[in-house]
């Protein structure tokens, strides 16, 4: 049989080297909104024919043959569509990294990144502060399916923590900051600077600041995981996920894993979200004043506990933050006296606020992690992390702060 490179509907396999820098991207000198703005498209360059100021929306997924014997790229839209590689052109400008993989959703992109990676015996090291549905394919998923281990670091503020639970089948280093939904901030670069010690790759999962507040790749990661359904597209409008890291990894994935698993991002979503990207520095800089006055409210309120938010100084993390992001961003939390039964009543109690299970809308929006997002753990796990059964996760939206705000007040005032 020929050399996998000899054959086109397949890829090498990604081997990760410590010593190898990613290619300087030619647009890296360009400003972060103006890539925003025309990463990977031109109106006058590009689909010359067209003449078309907004990148169209192509919504095919089969592309024909030139000849027989001229593959065409994309092929099917099992592995890529026109209008998501313009998306993963822009992603990849925006958060520095050579190449980009959309994915279905946020949740599909970390478990084709795991699955192209790690093989039965290997592991993968993170902590407890990561997303619910990440931990559910941590806990469970990987180990019990695939036979891929994951080892929880006990003290993720301390880089030897860390350092300990790297051996010689470890594949993969996972960092998500700041965390959902308590908000930790891990710092990037100590642990990058672990990871490679070790010869072993560092992801960043960005999706809660995104890269117009902070930059993994600046410091240290090696790969960045992004829910594109959370804040960079902003509206609850879209499903995606994506991948950004060196080319050999993201071509590693998208024909090795996604080409076979098939969960790909639409023509549509994609398009949507290029659009959406176009404000997302403005809509993060909202978000971020938004929620800073929304924590300063609630971090006096009499009927709150405690408040988990980045902009706030008794953060424990407080200056790493203001070092390491840009803004705290939309994301924080709150904890409410009485358990579930009083973050029940709170949240029943809003009237502009609204329950429902995402974050990183234009509107304001909140949850139960205890009972919902998290519930998969145990609950001495949900203690480690600091979620409380009175925890109420707050995504703050782009409204008038002060409606925000009154909203708040009746419903943590209401008996």
């Amino acid at each position: 049989m020929s050399d996998s490179k000899d054959l086109f509907f397949m890829r090498d396999a990604w081997a990760y080297d410590p010593e190898e820098k990613p290619p300087a991207r030619q647009d890296a000198r360009q400003g972060f909104d103006t890539r925003a703005l025309h990463a990977g498209w031109h109106p006058l360059t590009d689909l010359e024919g067209l003449r078309s100021f907004v990148p169209p929306i192509v919504p095919s997924m089969t592309y024909p043959y030139e000849r027989f014997d001229k593959i065409p790229y994309p092929v099917y839209g099992r592995t890529k569509t026109p209008t998501a590689a313009l998306l993963e052109e822009r992603l990849a400008s925006l958060e520095g990294g050579e190449a980009c993989l959309s994915a279905a959703s946020g949740s599909q992109a970390l478990f084709n990144l795991i699955f192209t990676l790690a093989r039965p015996g290997d592991n993968v090291v993170t902590t407890l502060n990561i997303f619910g549905e990440g931990y559910k394919q941590a806990a469970t998923i990987f180990p019990e399916r695939c036979g891929v281990e994951f080892r929880f670091v006990n003290s993720p503020a301390d880089p030897a923590s860390w350092e300990q639970e790297i051996d010689a089948r470890t594949k993969l280093v996972w960092v998500e900051t700041p965390s959902n939904p308590t908000l930790f901030v891990t710092d990037i670069a100590a642990v990058a600077d672990v990871a490679h010690l070790r010869g072993v790759p560092l992801m960043v999962d960005n999706t809660t600041t995104t890269a117009a507040l902070q930059r993994p790749m600046e410091l240290g990661a090696d790969i960045v995981l992004l829910s594109i359904t959370k804040f960079l597209s902003g509206n609850a409008t879209v499903l995606g996920g994506a991948i950004v890291g060196p080319e050999a990894l993201t071509e590693d994935i998208r024909w090795n894993t996604t080409e076979f698993i098939g969960a790909t991002m639409q023509p549509f979503d994609s398009w949507l979200t290029l659009q959406y990207l176009e404000t997302l520095s403005l809509r993060m800089e909202r978000h971020s004043a938004n929620s800073q006055r929304v924590a300063e409210f609630l971090v006096s309120h009499h009927n709150v506990l405690h408040v988990n938010h980045t902009g706030l100084p008794d953060h424990p993390q407080y200056e790493l933050a203001q070092r390491q992001m840009g803004g705290p961003g939309g994301l924080m939390s709150f904890v409410v006296p009485g358990g579930i039964s009083a973050a029940a009543r709170v949240i029943d109690s809003f009237q502009l606020i609204c329950h429902a299970v995402t974050f990183g809308t234009s509107r304001t929006i909140c949850m139960h992690p205890s009972t919902i997002t998290h519930e998969h753990m145990t609950p001495e796990e949900r203690a480690t992390v600091g979620i409380d059964d009175g925890l109420i996760r707050l995504s703050v939206g782009l409204e008038d702060p002060q409606d925000i705000i009154a909203d708040l007040d009746r419903a943590l005032v209401v008996p």
